[in-house]
């Protein structure tokens, strides 16, 4: 699936490799399998012996890892990933550095920073411009407690609000694909998750980290343009090959960046 059309993104513990099979059937664009958070540390070394089990025997398996940003577990999950071409991209937690971001990529798989700290947000604009990035996210829970926020507040949501825009920006700056959004904690939540969705396509995003499959249709739903939006784009695009320049459509201008829009909107939807 082209990166431009991947909104959702499941995560799997690799303690459980039946549960990606399952995610793989699901509905998710892309499955993420997490040696980091979702793994004991007494368990590291067991959940990657699963994970390469599961690859070797499912080359089929396309899925991002996320490594741990640890020295001693990362040169092993760097390993493993290495090992198998079914690992698509190397999900990096807690990336700070450019030379964070530059050893992983020196293993042939694209990387996906995770910014998730003060000191990743203020090099962040150093950080896109560094060889091997594929695209960013961000984990807003431990970027949440790394400045002090009081989760759940409106101050906490406005600060937040702040790191976002540095996300689209300097993803921009760097001409990366748009950043993807975190996760939501509330598994059973589906309207707060649509809610942030929909807020985080207003703000440029192009998908959405989640931890259960419950929240999928949430995130499709509000990251595939709606069927008043796609008919307003064909027009405009059929309308365009008929005229030299700007015109006007519905009672609106349309030039050139309206145009790029219509064009945004169509291969969003085209699953």
């Amino acid at each position: 699936m082209p990166i431009t059309q991947q909104r959702s993104f499941l995560f799997v513990p690799a303690t459980r490799p039946e549960r990606i099979t399952k995610a793989l059937a699901s509905e998710a664009d892309m499955v993420i399998v997490d040696l980091e958070d979702a793994v004991a540390l007494s368990e590291k070394d067991k959940a990657r012996q699963l994970l390469h089990d599961y690859l070797a025997v499912t080359p089929e398996a396309k899925v991002l890892v996320r490594i741990n940003s640890t020295p001693q577990e990362l040169q092993h999950d760097l390993a493993l990933c290495q090992e198998f071409s079914n690992v698509i991209g190397i999900m990096l937690p807690k990336a700070e550095t450019c030379q964070q971001i530059e050893h992983v990529a020196r293993c042939g798989k694209p990387v996906w920073p995770i910014i998730e700290s003060a000191k990743g947000l203020v090099s962040l604009s150093s950080l896109v411009f560094t060889d091997g990035i594929e695209r960013l996210t961000f984990g807003a829970l431990d970027l949440a407690t790394d400045l002090n926020l009081e989760p759940g507040t409106p101050g906490a949501a406005t600060l937040l609000d702040q790191c976002r825009y540095q996300l689209v920006v300097c993803s921009r700056a760097a001409k990366l694909p748009p950043p993807i959004e975190s996760v939501v904690p509330e598994i059973h939540d589906t309207e707060l998750v649509e809610s942030v969705a929909r807020k985080a396509v207003e703000m440029g995003f192009a998908g959405m980290l989640s931890i259960h499959p419950q929240q999928i249709p949430s995130i499709h739903k509000a990251f595939t343009p709606s069927a008043e939006m796609l008919s307003w784009a064909r027009r405009v695009l059929e309308t365009a090959e008929t005229v030299d320049g700007a015109f006007q459509l519905d009672g609106q201008m349309v030039d050139e960046p309206v145009i790029s829009r219509a064009k945004s909107l169509l291969a969003r939807a085209s699953f």
